[in-house]
């Protein structure tokens, strides 16, 4: 079920009545259960919604789900916090970029998940990407680095200090964790 807490609702309600009369709003996934994935809300103007969607009564306007989106979305909770500058708006939902795999699931498949939805996610603001090279059969991680992270002068601190916590966090049973990037290579490095 999705749920869209008191003051996101209020905070829609003030955006649509500024809209056309019968403006409601739509929301959907793209690229669900990939790194890639994200969530679109937009206006759904009057008979503008699909019959398939899924409907959420929220009391002073209807919001429609994607019926394709609507499993993914199971779970996701809508708030709009209110802060100095405004507000901020925030849509969580747990499954968008896939379920995360169960504890006895390959290493592998384990380290690959939280590369893509934890790691991936943090170093793209760098513009850097990090791919799983191997996984050994002691349980070492061996990474390469791409992107800004090829020869950024703190790949080390984020290898130690972000990822390989994050791995552990998440993986325990962990070895080591490595980083088998040529740094020296890197043409257009972060820092």
């Amino acid at each position: 079920m999705l749920t869209i807490s008191p003051a996101a609702r209020d905070y829609f309600a003030r955006l649509l009545e500024q809209q056309a009369d019968g403006t409601n709003l739509r929301l959907r996934t793209i690229k669900a259960g990939t790194p890639a994935a994200d969530v679109e809300l937009t206006y759904c103007p009057a008979d503008g919604q699909q019959d398939s969607d899924e409907v959420v009564d929220c009391q002073v306007f209807v919001l429609y789900v994607d019926a394709a989106s609507a499993e993914t979305l199971d779970g996701a909770m809508i708030d709009f916090e209110t802060n100095a500058m405004g507000g901020e708006l925030s849509i969580r939902a747990p499954g968008l970029k896939g379920q995360k795999p169960a504890e006895d699931a390959p290493l592998r498949q384990r380290v690959e998940w939280v590369l893509d939805a934890r790691v991936n996610p943090m170093v793209a603001s760098h513009g850097g990407v990090v791919g799983l090279v191997d996984v050994t059969d002691s349980g070492d991680v061996v990474l390469q680095f791409g992107g800004g992270c090829h020869g950024c002068g703190m790949a080390d601190v984020t290898l130690k200090q972000g990822i390989e916590t994050t791995l552990r966090q998440e993986i325990p049973e962990l070895g080591r964790v490595i980083d088998a990037t040529d740094h020296a290579s890197g043409e257009n490095p972060y820092y």
